[in-house]
């Protein structure tokens, strides 16, 4: 029994407690009067979060830190004037798609997604850089050289002597990394869902680090598993243990919520051996003894002649007997478990031992698919799908996001799973334009940077799946459908967006910087199109980049009208009263035109009124 509390709420650790929810790297350890280790808040940690500059101030606690984490924190929270430009010639299907591939520093990337895709990703997943010694390629604006490194880790005295020789051989090694990864995780996990969760593969180097950062980022109580999977079958000598599996860190957004779902978190269920039937349909028997005997708490009665210890109290044993369940044979008492049970089960472990996860495989894999060995080390799609299935198998719509996508297996996973489902899961890849080397076959074979790699696996791919989908239909005596039916509502297509400067000139933000005659210049830098504008306005009034967009012509002026009329928006010049009225008869939520656009003042004049009289609730927005 529970004895009351007899006390008011504790406000503290209800503030405590919504502190956590938002700042889980806020809460710490610290001794109260007592003596006792309690939850406190790290104001240091909280305070950074909540200014847009440096905060200095150190005390003792239990904390996980090193040099730049502020910075870094910083670097996360700090706005940026960056935009995402579409590109229609390098994308498939551009109108259609539901998918994005979007080229750029993943930092800015995810800064430009947190309002509009804020709470929408059921599903994270990345393969960052391992820290190996040669696979880093990410450098943002906040490293120290080494003299700086050297104090602030606390290696030198006040004269800035060093300590000890040699304290730390691989000098920033883990600091420029952890200074990498922070920010990014930190801006990720506001993306998801309250029941969504994120899968970071990574290697021995920095796997306790991760753990930590994770931790703190996610709340330690969101932590799922640390999963293995094997990646490699040869047995290597460059270590005292040859190393042959990779992790797999799995967290939540929100464990009350993923635990309400637990059951449908899993692997597809194994469905064999239901080879008995009666009136309820097929099924397999089970044990229904306690594992374990006593020291697992079961009980321990008599039962249809059979003493021993049960998973079940007597009261369930009797009911299940009366509904016909429980059957005595000559392996004891058991219990039916049928089939239409077992499709709803999911199951799961912490070691993924499959041959098929193989990086050697994964490599060869796509080496046939590309018809070349462009790509060192790619993920195995196998290894995707599995954990799609684990979370998406209920939720077929879901959003996935993989911001270090490297070779886009992740685009190739929910392609094929939605062909083997008839699912309509949609992706984000992100990935930075790293240059390929000149001496690569990559190179030799015209892909010039990464991102040309994983758009065109992602092309192969998708014509790859729905052939397959078009042969399976033809076996089926089904080719006549495939036309209409579910292998063309497959979406195999994606839009290209690239990572660049604001559409918009520096006197657009501050123009109280600039002299009076340059407020009159075009605030648009002038190589930008329409279309441009129209997804950074998208960008900023939180419309999803993947919206259906179409155009039509009005009095000679094109007009975009994007998911219907929830977006409509007009950036041609010379707009006339009589084509905003005509826009106004619409009633779009938002309208969005340029200042500029305007034919004359007497169109200024009179907009508000326009929308007044013909859709007064209108959003008005003008560049």
């Amino acid at each position: 029994m529970f004895h009351l509390k007899m006390h008011s709420l504790n406000k503290i650790d209800e503030n405590i407690a919504k502190i956590a929810q938002l700042f889980p790297n806020c809460v710490t350890e610290a001794k109260d009067e007592n003596g006792e280790i309690t939850k406190k808040i790290d104001f240091d940690m909280l305070k950074q979060e909540l200014s847009s500059a440096l905060v200095e101030g150190r005390e003792e606690r239990y904390q996980f830190t090193w040099p730049d984490k502020k910075q870094a924190i910083l670097t996360a929270n700090a706005p940026i004037n960056k935009t995402l430009r579409p590109c229609r010639e390098e994308s498939v299907n551009f109108d259609e798609t539901e998918n994005l591939y979007i080229e750029g520093d993943n930092l800015e990337v995810l800064k430009l997604l947190q309002e509009t895709y804020l709470g929408k990703i059921k599903m994270i997943y990345i393969d960052p850089p391992y820290n190996t010694g040669n696979d880093f390629v990410y450098n943002d604006d906040f490293s120290q050289d080494a003299d700086d490194y050297m104090s602030n880790s606390g290696q030198t005295d006040e004269e800035g002597n060093r300590l000890v020789t040699n304290t730390e051989s691989n000098g920033r090694f883990h600091t420029d990394w952890l200074n990498m990864i922070y920010p990014r995780l930190k801006l990720a996990k506001d993306l998801l869902s309250d029941d969504g969760v994120i899968f970071i593969s990574i290697g021995q180097d920095e796997n306790a680090n991760l753990v930590k950062i994770c931790d703190e980022i996610f709340g330690k109580q969101n932590f799922i598993s640390n999963i293995c999977h094997k990646h490699r079958a040869s047995v290597s000598n460059d270590r005292i243990i040859s190393e042959n599996h990779n992790h797999l860190l799995f967290y939540c957004k929100n464990i009350d919520v993923t635990y309400a779902k637990h059951n449908q978190i899993g692997e597809d269920p194994v469905l064999e051996g239901f080879n008995q039937k009666d009136e309820k349909g097929f099924y397999r028997l089970t044990p229904v003894d306690g594992p374990g005997g006593a020291k697992k708490g079961n009980p321990y009665y008599e039962f249809l002649g059979v003493t021993g210890y049960w998973r079940y109290s007597k009261e369930t044993m009797e009911k299940k007997y009366k509904e016909g369940l429980i059957v005595k044979t000559e392996n004891n008492l058991q219990q039916k478990y049928y089939l239409e049970q077992a499709k709803l089960s999911r199951r799961s472990v912490t070691t993924w031992w499959d041959s098929d996860f193989l990086t050697s495989s994964a490599t060869s894999q796509l080496s046939k698919l590309m018809d070349g060995k462009y790509f060192d080390n790619p993920k195995s799609v196998n290894l995707l799908l599995r954990c799609l299935k684990m979370i998406t198998h209920f939720d077929k719509d879901s959003l996935i996001l993989d911001f270090f996508s490297g070779s886009a297996t992740t685009a190739h996973a929910v392609m094929q799973l939605n062909a083997e489902d008839s699912g309509n899961r949609k992706y984000i890849m992100v990935q930075l334009p790293e240059v390929c080397d000149e001496k690569s076959e990559a190179f030799k074979a015209g892909y010039k940077n990464i991102c040309e790699i994983g758009k065109e696996r992602i092309r192969r791919a998708g014509q790859q799946i729905l052939k397959a989908c078009q042969n399976d239909k033809e076996k089926d005596g089904l080719f006549s459908e495939v036309s209409t039916g579910s292998a063309s509502a497959l979406d195999i297509g994606f839009r290209v967006l690239k990572c660049d400067t604001s559409n918009m000139e520096d006197v657009y933000y501050s123009p109280e910087h600039f002299d009076k005659q340059d407020l009159f210049k075009n605030n648009i830098k002038t190589d930008r199109t329409a279309e441009d504008l129209l997804f950074q306005v998208m960008l900023d009034l939180g419309i999803m980049l993947s919206s259906k967009i179409e155009t039509k012509q009005i009095d000679g002026k094109t007009v975009y009208y994007v998911e219907g009329n929830y977006l409509v928006a007009c950036f041609d010049e010379n707009v006339t009263e009589e084509t905003i009225a005509k826009i106004a008869k619409e009633t779009p939520y938002y309208f969005v035109m340029k200042d500029s656009s305007m034919a004359n003042d007497s169109v200024a004049t009179n907009f508000e009124q326009i929308f007044t009289t013909f859709s007064s609730e209108t959003i008005r927005k003008v560049l």
